[in-house]
């Protein structure tokens, strides 16, 4: 397998007037999870499209798997496995029967694709659950059972398009653990996510997109520690933009977003000091993270 599973170089595309990515570089080695950040409308979609040969970019280079595309996407494609946004299951098939109907879509035989069920079903823990109909299944068995379908054809790189939305903190756990067994198997994951959380526990590198151009780019801890690189405070009540002034003298930056101030102070305490007595205020201390980076680049929380 090639080092690099992905290579863009210089890639822009509109739509009409409008510029969605702009002049995009970035390279993937094999083996690693890459996260896509960035606001709706910051290129992720039309990013994933083009890497998947589905749109051409209007200029540029894209190299997938060592294959150029959108040229020889097709052959790529066999190689790729795809978790989309929303589930697409056939949802009155059961749980196997989408297993079967799937592999055929890549030229697999039926004897060859009832060969890996059994372990598709142990990875997705849904061993029990082979012979239901998905329509009875639940949210996260649901996307236990997409994320394994993606999987039918051994790909060498997964897409991942907000893999965990909507579902409850158990699941989205269970998930993660999954993509974790993924990369220590060698797989490569492309994983576009609004859960900051996500994004920290699952990439080794990441960039943060903004009209279709990349704004920041690295490892997440090390982003953190460059962009914030301090405690965070937290003030809920009052008026935010009013105690912004007051302790501006004691913090590095703060940003006010809805009725939340966000104080990056080094020394959290004299920042206390200058609120205490003020009625009404509820501080949280804490340490910095991605969802302060995103918002200290892009001027606003990560859309939910």
């Amino acid at each position: 397998m090639a080092t690099l599973a992905i290579d863009l170089d210089g890639v822009s595309k509109s739509y009409g007037n409008k510029l969605v990515v702009d002049g995009l570089s970035f390279t993937v080695a094999a083996g690693e999870c890459f996260g896509l950040l960035g606001p709706n409308g910051a290129g992720k979609s039309t990013i994933t499209r083009m890497l998947l040969g589905m749109t051409p970019p209007d200029s540029g280079k894209i190299t997938v798997l060592g294959m150029p595309v959108p040229a020889r996407a097709r052959l790529a494609r066999g190689r790729i496995g795809v978790v989309p946004q929303f589930d697409n299951l056939d949802l009155e098939f059961t749980v196997r029967e989408n297993l079967l109907v799937f592999g055929r879509y890549f030229g697999m035989t039926t004897r060859a694709v009832k060969a890996v069920i059994p372990s598709l079903l142990e990875f997705a823990r849904l061993e029990s659950k082979a012979d239901a109909r998905v329509s009875a299944l639940s949210g996260g068995m649901k996307r236990r059972l997409t994320l394994a379908r993606a999987l039918i054809n051994d790909p060498q790189l997964l897409v991942m398009d907000e893999p965990t939305t909507g579902l409850d903190p158990h699941a989205r756990h269970l998930i993660w653990e999954r993509l974790r067994n993924l990369l220590a198997q060698g797989k490569t994951i492309i994983l576009t996510t609004h859960f900051m959380e996500e994004a920290e526990r699952l990439c080794n590198r990441l960039c943060v997109l903004e009209g279709g151009r990349i704004i920041a780019e690295g490892r997440p801890h090390a982003l953190i520690e460059e962009q914030i690189g301090c405690q965070v405070l937290e003030i809920y009540g009052g008026n935010p933009h009013e105690l912004s002034e007051m302790i501006k003298p004691h913090v590095q930056r703060s940003e006010v977003s809805g009725e939340t101030l966000f104080c990056y102070a080094p020394d959290p305490e004299q920042v206390r000091v200058q609120l205490h007595g003020r009625a009404g205020l509820r501080l949280l201390q804490r340490p910095p993270n991605l969802e302060d980076v995103f918002l200290r680049l892009t001027g606003r929380e990560m859309e939910k």
